[in-house]
């Protein structure tokens, strides 16, 4: 499949690649040119292959706070609220940010390789709440302007967002005629890099003219899957599928954060069960030699292994290695570690998942 932006994206010489079902660019420079880039000054993604689903109708807030752990019916609208989906064993099945439009509306955008599941999902735990659930997946588009200077850049885009809070957004009501973009659905000061930042969720036949538009800037320049990914590592922010996949649940994960525990939710009674008893945290790795961590790396100290790496990579920003995954609860951070690579092995420091 082929997002809208392909053919803009193609002209741009990027190198493509197949990213669960959907042809994307991995880099359009070079990933650690691009990951600086962002970090510097600002980049643009292509983030249309995410999923976009409306829910909205009279008991949607009360249904909402049922489908999350995190009690949506406290949070105020105009808010981006950031939680998972769960299965009734209390795993996440994915996590995903939510746009709550309305006191009954609300905007779900899950991951690109599981929003056909959350959908399903959704309309199965639907029961007798009285809610509408649309998939619009295939309408409309998302782009992301990332980094410390996007503010700057939206100054001559929509300079109301520059207003907003930390995740929070401009809904569909706002309008810009000067820029043709009047049905903006949403505009939102989110993101997947741990830089200050913007994501636009527009009608496809409104995209091109929003990355040409975003582009004309020389402060910002087009960027991979392959730099957003070390970017999100750098930061410790899960990757679907990758760092879980249907087998941890969010204590685990390290986002207990997202759980509200005085409303019922899918999967609280089972999480409540795990509450006290997780064996496993999610941590990161900084390699203090010239190793670099991998997917599938073992982590271990001294002969003990204390776990397993489900992400790694170059970190620009430290220029060393650094990994993210799963190790025994007593590891203690800051102490030093074996990271072992197939039969690579190589000295490392345990952190916290945020490393930068």
């Amino acid at each position: 499949m082929r997002t809208p932006l392909y053919n803009e994206i193609i002209n741009l010489n990027a190198k493509m690649v197949d990213f669960h079902g959907w042809d994307m660019p991995i880099q359009f420079t070079g990933i650690i040119e691009e990951h600086r880039q962002v970090r510097s000054s600002a980049g643009l993604f292509d983030v249309s292959h995410m999923g976009d689903i409306t829910i909205e109708g009279r008991d949607a807030q009360e249904f909402m706070t049922y489908l999350f752990p995190t009690d949506i019916s406290k949070e105020p609208v105009g808010k981006a609220i950031y939680s998972a989906y769960l299965n009734q064993d209390a795993n996440m099945i994915d996590d995903t940010i939510i746009y709550k439009e309305e006191e009954n509306k609300y905007l779900v955008v899950p991951n690109a390789a599981t929003t056909e599941k959350v959908y399903n999902w959704i309309v199965s735990n639907r029961k007798s709440y009285d809610v509408r659930v649309n998939n619009l997946s295939d309408r409309m588009s998302c782009l992301a302007l990332q980094g410390p200077k996007a503010p700057e850049v939206m100054e001559s885009i929509f300079p109301e967002a520059n207003k907003l809070g930390h995740f929070t957004f401009i809904g569909a009501s706002t309008k810009y005629p000067e820029k043709g973009l009047e049905t903006a659905t949403v505009v939102g000061r989110t993101g997947y890099t741990g830089e200050d930042g913007f994501e636009f969720v527009v009608p496809n036949k409104y995209s091109v003219g929003l990355w040409r538009e975003i582009l004309k800037n020389p402060l910002v320049k087009p960027i991979g899957l392959g730099a957003r990914d070390t970017l999100r590592m750098e930061k410790g922010f899960l990757l679907s599928g990758q760092d879980f996949n249907e087998d941890r649940n969010p204590i685990e994960a390290g986002v207990s954060w997202i759980i509200s525990w005085d409303h019922d939710f899918i999967g609280k009674k089972r999480l409540l069960e795990k509450k006290g008893n997780v064996e496993e945290r999610f941590r990161g790795v900084v390699a203090s030699d010239k190793i670099i961590p991998r997917t599938g790396s073992v982590v271990k100290r001294g002969d003990e292994i204390i776990g397993k790496l489900t992400s790694g990579s170059f970190s620009p920003t430290l220029s060393k290695g650094i990994g993210l995954g799963y190790v025994n609860s007593d590891a203690e951070l800051d102490t030093e570690v074996t990271i072992q690579t197939r039969n690579i092995e190589g000295k490392g420091i345990l952190k916290k998942p945020r490393m930068v």
